[in-house]
């Protein structure tokens, strides 16, 4: 099981459904609107979050978003 990280949303493009959360190392992670655990489709920009990492086509994405 992945260990759960927490971050802000930095980034999020309602239209397209892709945002990045950013980790306080600085590293940033994309994600899809799929990723809300909530069901939502759409989450603020500095909003405070959890998330966990998966590798996906060889890079980590953002999943299991909760809002903090």
């Amino acid at each position: 099981m992945s260990a759960s990280h927490a971050g802000t949303v930095v980034a999020f493009d309602a239209a397209v459904g892709l945002g990045e959360v950013q980790r306080s190392d600085g590293r940033r992670f994309p994600f899809h609107c799929i990723e809300l655990a909530d069901g939502s489709r759409a989450i603020d920009v500095a909003t405070e979050v959890t998330f966990v990492l998966l590798c996906k086509l060889g890079r980590y994405e953002a999943a299991g978003i909760t809002r903090a």
